[in-house]
């Protein structure tokens, strides 16, 4: 890391997309899991997926791996411990705990035991983290009433709700009752819009959801009303350029919006995504964007004073 910059806050990390490979080698020999093929190429997508759809599939181990509380709480761990390698004073790993109860575990013993390992990472490397409660669009409205209310019944290890899932074919206004609920209890939201989908996802995660970050975003730019609306409540944009090419939601690093948005007064930040899905750090994230892009010292301390002043 530049000496003088201010320390890294990764705002946008899915936590099963974050496991050390060599984890997920244990976890899955110690659970008698068989791994068909080499575990690299199953837990690390190629640098063009064509689509999010085939990028999420390399989440398939180490979300199958990950259905025990000591699974989890190592994960998250090693987690906290990879961000103070990168140079990261705070993170937030975010995670759906109702797709770990494959063999009976609640989503509040899941919470615990991530939360425990968050815990066991910051009492190790000095890293302040949060917790962020994933929704998904692709289930009902009711689950994901479930899943906002464990997120306020653990509010005091809880910071945030989150919304994720293909756009493309599920929309966010079914699951405004989990949101609602979220903010009736002082729990801020952010939602995953603008990457598979375009700006009217966006629209609708600010004024149906209520949403005070916006996950990724990279579509924005084809409305200028919402960029404007962005820009004047200062709503976050949590923008991973690795994983936006991957998936296809821009054509190239050195096309990647967060350049101009950053220019044009935007509140864009820089975060991973998923550290192993995409073999990224702030420090990949920040030395591609460099390279393809120019951005300088100055370009990546204003995202991080926007990543500070954004954090849950």
């Amino acid at each position: 890391m530049t000496a003088d910059l201010p320390g890294r806050h990764d705002l946008h990390c899915h936590l099963d997309g974050s496991v050390r490979p060599g984890t997920v080698a244990d976890l899955a020999r110690e659970q008698g899991i068989a791994v068909n093929g080499p575990l690299a190429e199953l837990v690390t997508a190629p640098p063009d997926c064509g689509s999010l759809t085939r990028y999420l599939t390399y989440i398939d181990l180490p979300l199958q791996v990950l259905q025990t509380p000591d699974a989890l709480r190592r994960a998250a761990r090693e987690l906290v411990e990879d961000w103070s390698a990168d140079g990261v004073v705070h993170g937030a790993a975010r995670f759906a705990p109702q797709l770990h109860g494959r063999q009976g575990m609640t989503m509040d013993e899941a919470v615990s035991a991530v939360a425990a390992g968050l815990a066991d990472g910051r009492a190790s490397t000095g890293v302040r983290t949060g917790l962020l409660l994933c929704c998904l669009r692709h289930q009902t409205p009711e689950e994901s009433l479930a899943v906002a209310e464990t997120a306020v019944r653990r509010r005091d290890v809880v910071s945030g709700l989150d919304l994720a899932g293909d756009e493309r074919l599920f929309p966010g206004t079914p699951h405004r009752p989990a949101f609602d609920l979220a903010h009736q209890a002082g729990l801020p939201c952010t939602v995953h819009a603008g990457e598979a989908a375009g700006a009217a996802g966006v629209w609708e995660a600010i004024e149906v959801l209520g949403a005070r970050r916006i996950g990724h975003g990279v579509r924005c730019t084809e409305d200028d009303a919402l960029l404007e609306r962005l820009r004047r409540d200062r709503i976050t944009l949590e923008m991973c350029p690795i994983s936006n090419v991957q998936t296809g939601a821009v054509s190239g690093l050195a096309a990647h919006p967060a350049t101009r948005l950053l220019a044009a007064g935007l509140a864009v930040t820089i975060g991973t995504d998923a550290r192993t899905t995409s073999a990224t750090s702030l420090e990949r994230e920040y030395a591609a964007l460099r390279e393809t892009a120019g951005w300088t010292a100055e370009q990546e301390s204003l995202t991080q004073r926007h990543a500070a002043a954004g954090a849950f």
